[in-house]
């Protein structure tokens, strides 16, 4: 007699894990799905509103005035939080490497239309002055994710200057920094952000407020961008001006980039990174100890006005496939002994403005007019304390 078969189910608990996983599964599935179709929706209404034309003028919104006074506010409030000792330290940038001296040579056959300002004469060398730093408005360890920056100031610079009071100055200074683009757009926005800093509160620097219409994910992506990993070395990172200014006639950014070409080969020893001032350390051992230069090239990008290139807004990044750059100099830092105290002193007392300069490299827009007022007072409030201690 043949028994019938039965087939055997699975016990409950597995049967409960297989559904639990199907269901797993197809959420993971329509969560995907939702957030390619959002990603898409995103980047659809990104291009539709950052598409040109845009303006080549300066627009200044209303309020932006007021705005600049409590951003001073704010600045000299975390000068004074972030004082180190009994000495004032700026608002941001507070940790140099060091200040080198620099050769900064126009280009000998710079194309006619490039010739503008301190690039006029072709072959034209400028003595300078040129300060590396980490961004943030605190001296920490290099090893930290953090922007890096450089200040360049050209000396004896004939021309009217900008500002009134220093007219006895003769100089130009271009700030730049290892990002292309910054993390706010505008004034108002950096206003909403520096404060929620200033606060301890940095989530709301992003997030002010329970409505989404006010988050500000994409310059939070860009933050997170800028705050990155150390270089080896600060003779081989890129700078940007982020901000546009004008060249001659037409409206550009700045950017310096290292050139290798121009200098003898060079290979800095590897650098421990844990020690807290490496990069000062790599500096020192390339320009001090090795006595080998370092050579970057001085670009413009200029303003294409048909191309979403805007002015007021600090946050887009000006797309190389729309506007190339263009070497207009070639800057040299020469062998030097740059690490002592009497130059480092010198060193924090320098003051570096976008606008220590002349009209045809005015800035424009609105973080530039925002800087106009904001370095002027955190440096004289700065050198105020520093001189009483």
């Amino acid at each position: 007699m043949i028994m019938p078969t039965f087939k055997k189910e699975p016990p409950l608990l597995a049967r409960c894990w297989w559904w639990l996983g199907r269901l797993l599964g197809k959420t993971l599935l329509i969560l995907l799905v939702i957030g390619v179709l959002c990603w898409a929706i995103a980047s659809a209404w990104f291009a539709w509103q950052h598409r040109g034309p845009v303006s080549a003028l300066e627009q200044i919104p209303p309020g932006e005035a007021a705005m600049t006074q409590g951003i001073i506010q704010t600045a000299v409030r975390i000068v004074d939080q972030h004082r180190e000792g009994t000495r004032y330290l700026r608002d941001a940038h507070a940790k140099a490497h060091g200040c080198v001296r620099a050769q900064v040579q126009v280009l000998p056959d710079l194309a006619q239309s490039l010739r503008q300002g301190v690039f006029s004469e072709p072959g034209k060398t400028w003595d300078a002055m040129i300060r590396l730093s980490n961004g943030n408005a605190y001296p920490q360890f290099d090893s930290i994710r953090d922007a890096r920056g450089m200040a360049i100031k050209l000396l004896d610079v004939p021309g009217k200057q900008l500002l009134g009071n220093r007219q006895d100055q003769h100089e130009q200074d271009f700030v730049m920094f290892s990002h292309p683009n910054f993390f706010v757009s505008d004034v108002a926005e950096y206003r909403q952000n520096v404060a929620a800093q200033a606060d301890g509160k940095k989530i709301m620097a992003f997030f002010p407020a329970w409505d989404p219409r006010t988050w500000q994910v994409r310059h939070l992506f860009i933050a997170l961008a800028t705050l990155s990993p150390p270089p080896d070395s600060l003779t081989g990172t890129t700078y940007f001006s982020v901000s546009p200014y004008k060249f001659g006639e037409a409206n550009a950014k700045f950017r310096v980039m290292p050139d290798p070409d121009s200098c003898p080969a060079y290979a800095l020893p590897r650098q421990n990174h844990d020690l807290p001032n490496f990069l000062r350390s790599a500096l020192t051992q390339q320009l001090s100890t090795d006595r080998v230069p370092a050579c970057f090239a001085l670009q413009i990008q200029r303003q294409d006005a048909n191309k979403y290139m805007p002015i007021e807004d600090t946050s887009v990044e000006w797309r190389e496939q729309d506007a190339p750059f263009e070497t207009v100099a070639r800057i040299t830092l020469p062998p030097q002994d740059f690490d002592t105290p009497a130059l480092n002193l010198q060193c924090d007392n320098l003051s570096f403005n976008p606008w220590f300069g002349i009209e045809a490299h005015r800035p424009i827009g609105g973080i530039n007019r925002l800087r106009k007022a904001v370095y002027e007072a955190v440096s004289d409030y700065r050198h105020s304390r520093n001189a009483t201690q």
